[in-house]
């Protein structure tokens, strides 16, 4: 289950040793030290990442098929997750140590900031390749944080990108290697603990109004 760390005024947010996948458990967990970080005074940014194989999986489809009836509610709170993270008023970084597949992939897209392992582990969005649309307010998310040309190529392709392709093609910000991922997201999110606040957090709200909306928006259709 998720953890929260702090080294000095970084919070750490370990996301789990598993594949991570969001089922309802984990999304409360998660949560849970999200409003901690909240509460954090002073100074402050924050660092997500994860121990293993995996940063995350995704949605929990597997829960999901023996919930249908659950779907609609547990979109929403998976939608409330990445605007929570998208507009948080503080620093945020991703520190990407293994796999990142669809909604995890999505995940780290919430974060101010990423960094990704250089020689193994892949960012990926295989939506097209399981066929399952992603919801208005996935595509909003998507296409605020990529470029058009990878946002295109990311959702229409399911391609596979390791740490130096994601980086070539700015959905990462920084590559490291495998025992310095976390050590670079923290060197990178230290200087900016002092910019935590609600004028961070508006600037946020003002830069992805649209993404923020439709994830906010529980009468947006889901398919």
């Amino acid at each position: 289950m998720p953890t929260l760390d702090r080294d000095g005024d970084v919070l750490i947010l370990d996301l789990g040793d598993d594949e991570n996948r969001f089922h309802p458990d984990w999304l409360t967990a998660v949560n849970t030290l999200l409003d901690e970080v909240d509460q954090a005074e002073g100074p402050k940014a924050l660092v997500t990442t994860a121990t293993g194989k995996f940063f995350s999986n995704g949605l929990d489809l597997d829960w999901l098929g023996t919930h249908p009836d659950a779907r609609p509610d547990y979109i929403a709170t998976v939608h409330a997750l990445f605007a929570r993270l998208l507009s948080m008023p503080l620093p945020t970084v991703a520190a990407v140590q293994g796999h990142a597949f669809a909604a995890g992939a999505m995940l780290t897209l919430c974060h101010d900031l990423r960094v990704m392992r250089a020689d193994r582990g892949f960012w990926c969005l295989p939506e097209a390749d399981i066929h399952i649309p992603f919801t208005h307010g996935m595509s909003a998310l998507i296409q605020a944080r990529l470029t058009p040309q990878a946002a295109h190529e990311a959702m229409t392709t399911a391609r596979r990108y390791g740490g130096t392709d994601a980086h070539t093609a700015a959905i990462v910000d920084h590559t490291a290697t495998e025992g310095e991922v976390l050590a670079t997201a923290l060197e990178l999110a230290r200087p900016l603990a002092a910019k935590a606040g609600p004028t961070l957090g508006t600037i946020k709200t003002r830069l992805y109004p649209t993404a923020l909306r439709l994830l906010r928006d529980t009468d947006t259709p889901l398919d």
